[in-house]
């Protein structure tokens, strides 16, 4: 073989072992950074949104929180539908179709507010697969948002309650405030100290015999006595429990008992009585007779007032007429002048008595 033929058929090999040793590595390459097998069989799924969200070619595509695709392709759609407004096109394997219900959701996602985004289909409950080239239903952006808004509101409010803190921390390390001063100020520092001085103090009177509550409680014989005079309660007790004793007798005599249950019944006669109008007291409380009794009594006694009033009779005339009152009042006087002139002279009227006889 000619030297031009052998350097050519060297470079042919050279040529066809550097083309095959590169394609494996990209093979390689190709299986340890994709998600997807080399001889797997892909197809195409899409979905609608109102918004791409920063959705970039190539994010991933997770079925319930699992890799299986990535997203091959965004685009506008062209609908005047404000919900289907960008048209979102999913490549997955062919095998994981059956796992993808047609009523699934498929919505835009963030590991956190600064994340990479992402598609998560949400597995629904339908029991028919998506099929290939299928359209899996989604959830509104707007709803993304509202939430990425509302998450912005939260993080403002506590912004907001940080600063207040700050500002009360800030209070109380400067003194300010009723925690400030209890921090800072000496002088209540040296009022707690007082206080604490002073229940040392009337610990210390406890443990001692001085005091009513010291001498109660280190005194023997205020102890002692207190335990006689507990062990008499407790006889007490006992015997009133035995039935000893008029207490005893009360609470544990069935005669007693009795003879309060006759006591009330009698009572409860009495009072039926009384409101049958049977005796003196029934009759008073019942008879008509006896409150029309009564009641000329009384008008009797009302006629005899206005005759009194009116001077008729001897009460009257003593009442209302002066001259038997005058003659009343001079008798009165006559009668004690003779009793003062007896006394002064007792045996001028013991004359006249035995002159008589």
């Amino acid at each position: 073989m000619p030297i031009h033929n052998r350097a050519s058929w060297a470079r042919l090999k050279v040529g066809i072992l550097a083309i095959f040793a590169m394609s494996i590595l990209a093979a390689l390459i190709f299986l340890i950074t994709g998600q997807t097998s080399l001889f797997e069989t892909q197809v195409q799924i899409y979905t609608y949104m109102a918004d791409a969200a920063a959705l970039t070619n190539g994010a991933p595509v997770n079925l319930d929180g699992i890799p299986i695709g990535k997203v091959s392709a965004i685009r506008l759609s062209g609908s005047k539908n404000p919900n289907r407004l960008v048209r979102i096109d999913m490549q997955v394997p062919r095998r994981d179709l059956k796992d993808i219900p047609n009523n699934s959701q498929a919505s835009i996602s963030a590991a956190n507010v600064l994340g990479t985004k992402y598609i998560n289909i949400k597995s629904g409950t339908s029991t028919t697969p998506v099929e290939a080239g299928g359209e899996i239903p989604s959830v509104p952006t707007g709803e993304i948002q509202d939430l990425v808004q509302q998450g912005f509101g939260v993080m403002a409010s506590l912004q907001d309650t940080i600063e207040r803190v700050n500002k009360i921390v800030g209070l109380v390390e400067n003194g300010q405030g009723s925690i400030g001063k209890l921090l800072v100020d000496d002088t209540l520092y040296n009022h707690f100290l007082q206080v604490v001085d002073a229940a040392n103090q009337l610990v210390n009177t406890f443990n001692s015999d001085k005091g009513t509550v010291g001498l109660l409680l280190n005194n023997r014989e205020l102890y002692d006595n207190f335990q006689k005079t507990l062990s008499r309660v407790d006889d007490i007790i006992q015997q009133i429990e035995n039935g000893q004793g008029t207490a005893g007798k009360v609470l544990k005599d069935p005669a007693l008992y009795n003879e309060a249950e006759d006591t009330l019944k009698g009572l409860h006669t009495m009072v039926d009585d009384l409101n049958a109008g049977k005796g003196t007291a029934g009759q008073i409380l019942k008879s008509d007779q006896l409150s029309n009794q009564l009641k000329a009594t009384i008008a009797k006694i009302d006629t005899l007032i206005d005759k009194i009033n009116s001077g008729q009779g001897t009460i009257g005339q003593l009442l209302v007429n002066p001259q038997l009152y005058d003659s009343l009042n001079g008798a009165s006087r006559q009668l004690n002048l003779l009793m003062q002139d007896f006394r002064a002279n007792p045996k001028k009227f013991l004359r006249i008595r035995l002159s008589i006889f």
